[in-house]
This record gives structure tokens, sequence and C-alpha cells, in this order.
């Protein structure tokens, strides 16, 4: 079968580091963290009190007060982001077919602060059922793609994906292979979450996924560091708008980069761990190059998911090792959660656009936060500790990995 080339022709991101792609990405540039004292709830009695979160963010700056109170923050995001996507892309809407423009977003939990506010509710009350008739709209996962179609019109392929940590990559390579089977033409796809709640840092503390080092928040996210202890919850969202490659040159499009290659794989291991020798992660690097039909050595630059947490850090790395070989000491590696921290199902849509943006600047985002090498870790290896790296990046790699083993990687090419 002939396929579709598919190319990126929009971005947007809300992000820690920023409220736009260009604040976002001057954050990655220059190494800032996005981290600080949680600021949404008092967190004083939780083991960890600090998240990046977004900010200085005024919904109502989008949305009228009516329609912001009917919709969970995930969906904000998710709103935001795609608004600024679609500017961004040019495209214009009574020029392109909406039966042929589709939305698929992911995200890892959805509306956990809907949910969390409605029970609370019921639980303080006399037991008599009162719940808000935007309490079911507002929670479940798949309710950002629905109303972005909505919004633009967007009568194509509509759906979420939930694949815990992988979901927004997930959304990616979902949204890839619509349009290179000539089923779409025009795709909005990225991932958002909102899970900066007591019931997110509870129940991540309670897992012993989160850092706690309350004294640093600024320097808590630290991957591939000897003393890392966790990662650091983000929130957020991105989104990419992804076209078939005739439509974006027949309407003038500015090409940012090819979509050219997806992979998916499970660890089949244990619910929360990584595989220790990284099989799954090497899996699914391998599965991406083979469907790019690209060699190891063409990638200069790799996004991995690098979440600062103990086990996640080796195991990954010895995947890299593993299907890299040599080439693996010619790379550079970085993880950008050292500064957004991690965006949960939303992280792999974030992640990506700093992948893309790192081949249109020729730039490589730092791994900030490194102070002490791991013994357990190949220090040969360029991580891009600590600054932003120039060099020639004509691909790169973006890695992400999920709860419950799902691994998704996709390959973005320098348009030719």
């Amino acid at each position: 079968m002939n396929l579709k080339r598919v190319v990126v022709t929009g971005l947007g991101a809300l992000t820690p580091l920023g409220n736009d792609v260009r604040a976002y990405w001057n954050g990655l540039a220059n190494g800032v963290s996005g981290a600080g004292p949680i600021t949404r709830f008092d967190a004083s009695k939780f083991k960890t009190q600090f998240a990046c979160e977004v900010k200085d963010f005024d919904p109502l700056n989008y949305l009228d007060r009516k329609e912001a109170r009917k919709l969970d923050l995930f969906t904000i995001f998710s709103l935001v982001s795609a608004q600024e996507a679609m500017e961004n892309s040019g495209l214009n809407l009574e020029k392109i077919n909406g039966d042929r423009s589709g939305v698929i977003w992911g995200s890892g939990i959805g509306g956990l602060k809907a949910f969390q506010d409605e029970v609370t509710t019921f639980n303080r009350g006399d037991g008599t059922p009162r719940f808000s008739p935007f309490f079911i709209p507002k929670m479940i996962a798949d309710i950002s793609a629905g109303y972005i179609s909505i919004k633009y019109g967007f009568r194509g392929p509509n759906f979420a994906t939930v694949s815990a940590c992988a979901s927004a990559t997930n959304a990616l390579v979902e949204s890839f292979n619509y349009i290179r089977l000539g089923k779409a033409d025009v795709m909005i796809s990225g991932g958002s979450e909102a899970s900066v709640v007591e019931s997110g840092i509870g129940g991540f503390n309670a897992l012993k996924a989160l850092s706690e080092r309350n004294d640093s928040p600024e320097t808590a996210s630290r991957p591939f560091d000897k003393d890392r202890d966790g990662f650091v919850l983000g929130e957020g969202g991105a989104a990419l708008i992804l076209e078939e490659l005739e439509h974006a040159k027949n309407r003038g499009a500015h090409i940012y980069a090819e979509l050219v290659g997806g992979g998916l794989s499970a660890d089949a291991h244990h619910i929360t761990a990584p595989h220790p020798e990284g099989y799954g992660a090497s899996s699914v690097m391998k599965n991406a190059l083979e469907d790019a039909q690209m060699q190891p050595e063409e990638i200069d630059y790799i996004n991995v998911h690098g979440t600062s947490t103990p086990l996640g850090d080796i195991s990954e790395t010895r995947a890299v090792l593993n299907v890299f070989g040599d080439h693996a000491y010619k790379l550079n590696i970085s993880s950008t959660k050292s500064m957004t921290g991690h965006l949960l199902g939303a992280a792999g849509a974030v992640e990506a656009v700093a992948s893309i943006l790192a081949i249109e600047h020729q730039t490589i985002p730092p791994t900030i936060n490194h102070f002490t090498d791991d013994e357990e870790l190949d220090n040969n290896l360029n991580f891009t500790f600590n600054k932003a790296q120039k060099r020639e990046v004509n691909a790169s790699l973006s890695n992400t990995f999920g709860f419950g083993g799902h691994n998704f990687s996709v390959i973005f090419k320098k348009f030719n």
C-alpha cells in the first residue's frame, strides 16, 4: 500500500514553563525549572508539597465564565493548546473538508478534580445524592476530543487514548496512522492533564513515586543523577496539527517537521516498574525505527522518558545502549521532565513539541539538575546535562512509557 506522508504544520503548548510555544521553548533552551510550592491547595500535610504548575493562567481569558464552569481544567488546557496550534497552522476552516479532519486526544486520568470534588461534596452531605449535571462530562477522559471537534467542526476520527503516561504519544501514533492510510487529511492530536490536586499528589505519594525534596523544589526533578528520588508532578497540555503532505503543500503551510514513524510495545512485566533490562523500551524504539525505515545511526536526539525515578532511568538507558550500540555515544539524550516535571498523559505531546523544536532550532534542550554521576549509568553518554547544546539535528526520537507497561515512541525528521 502506498502510504501518505504526514507533516506537522501547527504547534500549541501550555506548560509549567510558559503558556504558549514561544515561552515553552525559551524555558527549555535556558534550562528553567517549572517547579515550586503547590498553590492549588494546602499541601502542608503531604509528603510532597511542590509540583510543576501552569502559572499566571486565567481560563476566563479564553472562555466565558458559564462555559468554563462546565469544564475540568484538563479540558480547558486541551482547548487552549489546540487553539494555539490551529492558529499557528494557518488552517482555514472554510477551505478544509470537515469530514476528513479529526481529533485524537490523550489523557491518562481525565477530570480528576471534578471526580474528587463531587465525591467529597457527597461524603460531606446527608447521603442524599446531589451531583452536578456536569459531573460526568467534566470527568470522562474522551471529553477533550469531543469539545475540540465541536469547536472546529471536525467530523472525522474522534476519540481518546488512555495509556497512562504514554497516552498523548499513543494519540499521535493513531493520528499518524489515520492520515497515512488515507482516512484523514488533518488531525488535531495531543494531550492534557490536570492532576495537581489532593488525590493526585496523595496517590502518587502512596506509590512512593514522587520526589520529596520539599526544601528545593526547583532541583527535585533530576533525571540520571545519583540522588534522584522520584518524579515531580506537572500539568498542562500540548497540541500538534498533523497534515497529509500534499494537503499541506497545496495551501502553502509552514512545515515544522515530518512525522515518519511510530512504535508501540508492552513491558508485560509489572504494573508500575519498568523491565530492569529495558526490554519493552528497546522493542518500542526498534519498532519506531523499523516503521520509519530508518537506521539507528540516523537519529541525532532522543527525548527520553527520563522521569527521575531510580529504576526507570537505568532501564531506559540500558535500552538506548541496546538499540543504538556505539552510535549511542554520538547521540544527544535529554529529559525535558527535569524542567517541566512529569505531565503524565500529556507528557508525550509536550515532549513531541520539544523534539520538533530541537529540529527547528538545531538545539538540544538540557537535562537540568545534574549534580552527581550515577555509577550504575554509562556516563560516557551525552545526557546534555545542565546546558542546552547546539548541534545538527535531522531526526529526533521521543519516548513515553506508562504504568501498565505501555510504551510508545515517535520519530520526527527535518522536512526535505
